[in-house]
This record gives C-alpha cells, structure tokens and sequence, in this order.
C-alpha cells in the first residue's frame, strides 16, 4: 500500500486559506494570522497562529478550525496549534487593512459610494414591538443570504443582544470594535459595553458620541442592509443619524390603535425636517388569529394605514404600508430565547408576515441620491 507523499507548504496554505477568522469573516491567510507551518518527515504538522489580541473569544474556534483544516489535507497524520500574539505593528497593519486605506474615524455607510442600505427603525412611543420586528429583519435577511448588521442604538432601552441571543462580548483590536455574530448578523449595542443590568444615564453629547463609535469604529465589513434599532420618539439619537447618515431611510412601527397611529405620525415626519427618506410603515400587534380562523382585533385596526396615508399626505411622496404582523405567542418566545421567530418558527403567523417584509426590503436596491455617479462632461 504506497503512503501519500507529504504536502507542500503552500499545500497547507491553501487548507488554510479556508479558515475563516470567525469575527472578521475573513480568511486567516489574507490577514496574516498564519505566523508558521511546517510538517515534519512522519506528516505532522506544526501551526502558529496570531491572534490579534491576547484575550481572543474564539480562539477555540480558531484551534479547532484550522486544525481540521489541516488534517484534511491527503499526507497530515496530526496537527499541533499554537497561539501568539500579534505586535503593536501588526495590529496596526491589520486595522489599516481592513478600513481599505480608509482614514480611521470614518463612518462608511456615510460615503457617497456606500453601497449599504441603512434602515432606522423608529417608533413613536415604546410597546410597539420595534425591537422585535429589527431583530427579526435582520434575522430573515440574513438567511436570504445578504450581510446584515444591527446597531442597537436605543441607549436607554436596549434588547437586541438577548433577541439575537448575543451572550459573548466585542473583541477590541487597539481602537477597533470586532462586533459578535448571531445568526449571521453583526450585531453592536451599549448593554454590551455596561455591567450587569445597570442603566444608561447620559445625555444629548454622550449619546451621539457614542452612536459615532458604533458606525465609525466598529469594523462591520461590506455590508449589504444595516439595520439601527432607535429609542421611542423623535429625541437626540433620531437627530444623530440624520446627521452621521443621512442617506438612512426611516422604517415606522406602530400598532392599529389610533392613539399609537398619531404618535407614529410624529417619528416619521422627522424625515421633513432631516431631509430623510421613508421606506414604508410596518404595523405590528395588528391581530390575534383565534383557533376557528377568525381573526381578534384586540387593538383596533387601521392604524398602520392611517400612519402610511398621513405621512405620504404630509412628506408629499408615496409611503407605503409594508406588512402586517399578527399577535404570536412565538414571536415573543423567540426573543426571550435569543431564536427569532423568522428562524425558530418560519411558518407561524407572524414568521411568514416578517420574512415578507423582509423579503421586499432586501429587494430594494440602494439608491443614487448623494452618490457619485463617477460621470465627466464630453470634450467639446
């Protein structure tokens, strides 16, 4: 029986260029994780590995890996991986890697050639079930196979890291913020950031300062639909991201009832004055489907209505109603569990309606307004 001739080093390169760094997202052979490979005469193989910062989450993940990597390479009859650390240089290869040669500091989705969409959730009161609908959109979008990201930029009440069932906290490279990842959505929140459950007690300066950060010194990659989850009403963050990005379009969540409807009105007329544009209304809580078929309107009805007509009336272009979701017992199980319904339960009431908002969201393409359009006058 002939014995397999051992590998090449570039061989075991190639296996490794598979391995993805799991924050990243990125190959660990393009970010220069590898430090050494070699394989001695019996097939075993000896690893080194950088990781950027020495308290690295996911080493284990890492470990385990490039480990399989390697041992699937016809000749490796074992693999041995150790860690290093990256130098102060290194890092700062890496973070100017990264940003593209970008000058750090810069929010990305800001420049005229960003090709993400940039949704703001807004709401005009809270209890509307925005949270819920954000985490699951981004959820629904990214099984469809788009890169989704979600900032939870309601400071005050923020939820989303239990939604999405983010346990782990954000890997920090110097002053670059590697997000967690769930379900396949980069997700950032300041209840990462504080102890416990303790509240956030800032104001107008604080609260810009520290959505800056999320948008300018979190490395969220290329990203196809960011999605910002923002605080009830029409106060400092809905101001902030009119003025960090102003191409974000502003989703409105409400209720049927009229009393919810009217406050709604409110958080979506801001987009008059930030010169923002309105993708549409999404009404939640809109039924309760009874066990005979029959539907419950427990809060009324047409209020999601109401906001689209109001809103297309006074803003004086269309704004469409995107979706009704039904009152679901799962829908709110999914988020006590860290499973959005959209993922857990895809064919319940309120997982079918959500994942066809979803669905024609990440239809829409990015539009042209405040993009460079990369076109010169003809010569005469």
């Amino acid at each position: 029986m002939s014995v397999p001739a051992l590998p090449s080093r570039d061989a075991l390169l190639t296996a490794l260029s598979k391995v993805n760094d799991p924050e990243i997202r990125k190959p660990i052979t393009e970010l220069g994780m590898v430090k050494s490979v070699e394989i001695d005469d019996a097939g075993a193989v000896a690893l080194s590995i950088y990781l950027t910062v020495s308290g690295c989450p996911m080493k284990d993940t890492l470990t385990k890996d490039s480990s399989a990597a390697v041992l699937a390479v016809p000749g490796v009859t074992s693999v041995e991986v150790t860690l290093d650390v990256m130098s102060d240089e290194q890092r700062a290869a890496l973070r100017q890697q990264l940003r593209g040669g970008a000058p750090e500091k810069e929010i990305p989705f800001a420049k005229p050639s960003s090709l993400t969409r940039v949704y703001a959730v807004a709401s005009g009161k809270g209890g509307v079930g925005k949270s819920s609908v954000t985490v699951n959109l981004a959820a629904a979008m990214a099984e469809q196979g788009l890169r989704v990201g979600v900032v939870d930029a309601d400071v005050y009440g923020f939820s989303v890291p239990r939604m999405l069932g983010v346990e782990q906290r954000p890997t920090q490279v110097d002053d670059m913020i590697l997000p967690p990842i769930a379900h396949d959505v980069k997700v950032i929140s300041i209840g990462m950031f504080v102890p416990g459950n303790q509240p956030v007690v800032w104001r107008g300066p604080m609260l810009h300062r520290a959505l800056q950060q999320f948008l300018g010194d979190v490395f969220w990659g290329d990203l196809d639909v960011l999605l910002l989850d923002l605080p009830p009403g029409t106060g400092d963050i809905a101001i902030s991201v009119a003025q960090l990005i102003p191409t974000a379009e502003i989703l409105v969540v409400t209720t049927p009832q009229q009393a919810a409807a009217e406050v709604a009105e409110r958080a979506g007329s801001i987009a008059l004055q930030t010169h923002q544009r309105v993708a549409g209304v999404i009404e939640n809580m809109s039924w309760l489907e009874l066990p005979d078929g029959t539907r419950q309107e427990i809060f009324g009805s047409g209020g999601g209505r109401a906001v689209a007509e109001s809103l297309t009336r006074s803003i004086g272009a269309p704004v469409e109603l995107l979706g009704q979701i039904p009152l679901d017992t799962r829908l709110r199980e999914g988020g006590d569990t860290g499973t959005p319904v959209v993922l857990g339960e895809p064919d319940s009431a309120a997982g079918v309606a959500l994942r066809a908002i979803a669905k024609g969201l990440a239809s829409r393409a990015r539009g042209l307004a405040g993009r460079s359009l990369g076109l010169t006058p003809a010569g005469r």
